[in-house]
Order: structure tokens, then C-alpha cells, then sequence
């Protein structure tokens, strides 16, 4: 029978902030109810018992710097007990803070400016952990979705992203980075090619104009960069908020990119889907599982058997089984032989 999701309540009156917050809490598994107004989240506080609260500290309203959110925590703390809750804030000092944890009962305050979406993530089981439900509540059995597990399980692969807006290069890197990948940053060209020279990646996001001081203002400097993208056969994704329909299908008639996003459109659970369509590629144009993929790029790093089977959680026999079928996939007859296949097909990243 499967497992009835637990309940969770969502507080924020931003749309956007809504939407990051709902989809990682969704894609935990959770059933999330959403509520942008203190009148609203009391009434659902009233009708049903959550496991998992989210609040924003200010709601809507005329006073952009209200407190309603104290007053759901409060309501949280008497209604519902076995309710782990975590206040979100783009303002409150420490002194706040301190009160929501100990007077409100709340489990942690984050500030909106350090929020990261692996962490926040990882915070959940955390949370729950901490506050056991209720007398007389059943704790039913909860189970991570299979992408974000997938997410936590794997190796991490490398990626560079390049981009000059550090709002951008934040945002795309903890994407990226919860996609599975170690991520690289470069903010030009120069510097771009200057990491594409040392190190082997996986995948490459790149925005079409970058700085530069000799062509300051509408330079296609990103889409120089796909030559030698191309050239190392990695997988790249284009996001740009200045290209033109010509120099798109160039894009991809050309340089065979894997997909392009254009700022003013961009939607993170897409982006998101893309970047585990690239890793699913990876395994089936060279004709290797999964498994396979995460072993070889373990090996590649240079890890042993017994180290293999610790970091995946298997047994060194089944590794062996594994790297058999990868030697006969790859026609290769040693270690070295996988190991240096790996690396020219960027499975592994060089320590």
C-alpha cells in the first residue's frame, strides 16, 4: 500500500518565492498546502494537522515589515504540537530569531539572502526528525522521491558554468548543483578556456554575452566558446537573455548544443528536467547503465574497489560484476584502460 504523504503547510504571499518553496517541498513528497495571507493559513492551521510548516515572517499586507508569521508559529505551537515548522525571513535580526526558536517553538530561522535549495532540502528530514508527532498521531512512513534521491545518491559530476551576472551564476550554480554536479564558475571568456584547458567536464552552461573590456556591450563572446565546447564533445546548454533566432539554430544546427533557455522564460523545474535528460544521455550513447556510469566515474577518480562499493553502498563482488561489463562495453582489458576511457569521455573529473 503506498504511503499517504505528510501534510505540509506553506505561508508566503511572493509568487516567486511560492513556487521555489513548493516544488522542493513537493518533490520530497510531501502534499503541500499553500496559503499567502494570515486569515487563510489560521483557517487551514484550524481544519487539518500538518507535519511540516514553512512561514514567511512578513505576509501580505500594507506593513511590508509585519510579523504575521509570529502568529502562525504561535498558532502552529497550541493547534498543532507535532508540527515541525521553519521561519523564512528577507529581514529579522538575530534577536527575532532566537525568539521564533525559543518562544514559538520554531525549528530554525533561515534568511531569504542565504537560502540554498540543497540545503533547505536537506533541512526537511532533519526538521521532521526532530519534532516527533503528537500524542495519538501516527507517524506514517515517508519516502524521498526518486530525483531528489537520485540527486543525493550519485556521484558528483563536473560542471562549468559560464556567466557574467552573479545573480545568474548563483542561481544557475545551486540548480546545477542539485542536479549532481560539482560545479565551476568563470565570468569570461578567457577564463572559461583557461578551465575547459585543464579540467574535464561533463556539461557546460554558458551564457551567449559575456563581459569584456575590449567589447564591452553586445558581444557574442559565449557563442565563441562553443567551438572549443564542441571540440571536447561536452554536452552545453545555452542561457541568454540577448539572443536572436539566427544565432540559436546556429546554435544547435552548428555546434549541436543540448538545449537553450532564454532568461526572460526560465522555469527551474525545466531547467532542472534538462539537466537529468544530459546525465540519462551520457549513459545511453555509450551503451552503460546508470550503475555502470557511477562506478566508472569513481574509477576514474582514482578510488578502489572497496572504496567504490562504500560510496555506493554495494558489495566489492558486485562492483566486479560492474566493471566487467563495462571492460566488455568498452573493449577495454584494464583498470588504466577504463580509467583513461573515463576521462576522455568526462566521467570523471580530475582531482
Amino acid at each position: 500500500m503506498t504511503p499517504k504523504p505528510l501534510p505540509a503547510l506553506l505561508v508566503e504571499d511572493d509568487p516567486s518565492w511560492q513556487d521555489i518553496l513548493a516544488e522542493i517541498l513537493g518533490d520530497y513528497g510531501l502534499e503541500v498546502t499553500l496559503c499567502a495571507d494570515l486569515a487563510a493559513a489560521l483557517a487551514a492551521i484550524a481544519q487539518q494537522a500538518f507535519r511540516l510548516a514553512v512561514v514567511d515572517l512578513s505576509l501580505a499586507g500594507t506593513d511590508h515589515h509585519n510579523r504575521d508569521g509570529l502568529q502562525v508559529l504561535e498558532a502552529l505551537r497550541r493547534q498543532a504540537p507535532g508540527c515541525a515548522s521553519i521561519l523564512l525571513t528577507g529581514y529579522a535580526s538575530v534577536e527575532l530569531a532566537v525568539a521564533a526558536i525559543q518562544d514559538y517553538g520554531a525549528y530554525t530561522c533561515l534568511r531569504k539572502e542565504n537560502f540554498r535549495r540543497a540545503g533547505f532540502r536537506a533541512m526537511i528530514p532533519e526538521a521532521l526528525a526532530a519534532t516527533p508527532p503528537a500524542a495519538g498521531e501516527i507517524a506514517p512512513e515517508t519516502t524521498v522521491t526518486e530525483t531528489a534521491a537520485g540527486v543525493a545518491s550519485d556521484p558528483p559530476r563536473l560542471a562549468l558554468i559560464v556567466e557574467d551576472d552573479a545573480g545568474w551564476r548563483g542561481l544557475l550554480t545551486e540548480l546545477v548543483s542539485d542536479g549532481g554536479f560539482e560545479v565551476h564558475v568563470s565570468a569570461s571568456y578567457g577564463e572559461a578556456q583557461g578551465l575547459l584547458k585543464r579540467e574535464h567536464y561533463q556539461l557546460v552552461i554558458a551564457d551567449i554575452s559575456l563581459a569584456s573590456s575590449l567589447e564591452p556591450e553586445h558581444n557574442q563572446d559565449g557563442y565563441r566558446l562553443l567551438t572549443s565546447v564542441q571540440q571536447a564533445q561536452i554536452p552545453t546548454i545555452i542561457v541568454s537573455g540577448s539572443a536572436d533566432l539566427d544565432l540559436i539554430d546556429r546554435a544547435f544546427n552548428e555546434h549541436h548544443i543540448f538545449a537553450c533557455f532564454e532568461k526572460q522564460a526560465f522555469e527551474r523545474k525545466s531547467f532542472l528536467q534538462t539537466i537529468q535528460q544530459v546525465r540519462q544521455q551520457a549513459a545511453s550513447e555509450h551503451n552503460l547503465t546508470e550503475r555502470e556510469i557511477e562506478v566508472l566515474a569513481l574509477l576514474a577518480q582514482g578510488l578502489g574497489n572497496k572504496e567504490i562499493a562504500a560510496q555506493l553502498f554495494i558489495t566489492t563482488n558486485t562492483v566486479k560484476r560492474h566493471l566487467k561489463s563495462i571492460y566488455a562495453r568498452l573493449g577495454v582489458n584494464t583498470r588504466a584502460a577504463a580509467a583513461a576511457y573515463a576521462i576522455r569521455l568526462g566521467f570523471g573529473a580530475k582531482k
